[in-house]
């Protein structure tokens, strides 16, 4: 078992010891969504998902709740944005650290002169290599902002 997912079931224990509900929930769906995602993998003969694997689940769970407080401020209904962005909260506890604007800038910085000049009509090529780069330590949204400002 991989050690994120070992953390995540220990908080999980602990959420039903102090009777913290919402984080039960959060928890509950969390491990549901990974062991969808290994079902969905089941080629890998019952193997289990390794930390990277969690991770892009986590991420994909986080993205959803942020694409649902968008939905739900436009439909003026905010105490249900806020509930889901204290799920956002729970969930970003497993999250790697993440990575600054200045150390995105830097990095950005460091791939772009490594792939030599490029303009706006390679930002593909530049955020593929940026991502690959940086992983799951910042948000795709934020490094493809900082990547447009830096080609234009």
């Amino acid at each position: 078992m991989s050690k994120l997912n070992s953390i995540i079931l220990e908080d999980l224990k602990d959420a039903m010891k102090e009777k913290k509900s919402l984080n039960l929930n959060v928890l509950r769906m969390l491990l549901s969504a990974i062991k969808n995602k290994k079902i969905a993998l089941s080629g890998r003969d019952g193997k289990e998902l390794n930390d990277e694997e969690i991770i892009d689940v986590v991420k994909s769970e986080i993205k959803k709740r942020k694409d649902s407080v968008v939905a739900y401020r436009d439909g003026g209904r905010e105490e249900l944005a806020l509930n889901e962005e204290k799920e956002i909260k729970i969930l970003e506890k497993y999250m790697p650290e993440q990575l600054s604007e200045d150390e995105l800038r830097a990095i950005i910085e460091e791939v772009l002169d490594s792939l030599g000049d490029l303009g706006p009509k390679d930002f593909g090529r530049a955020m593929g290599a940026v991502m690959a780069k940086i992983g799951n330590k910042a948000d795709g949204n934020i490094v493809s902002k900082i990547l447009k400002e830096v080609l234009a």
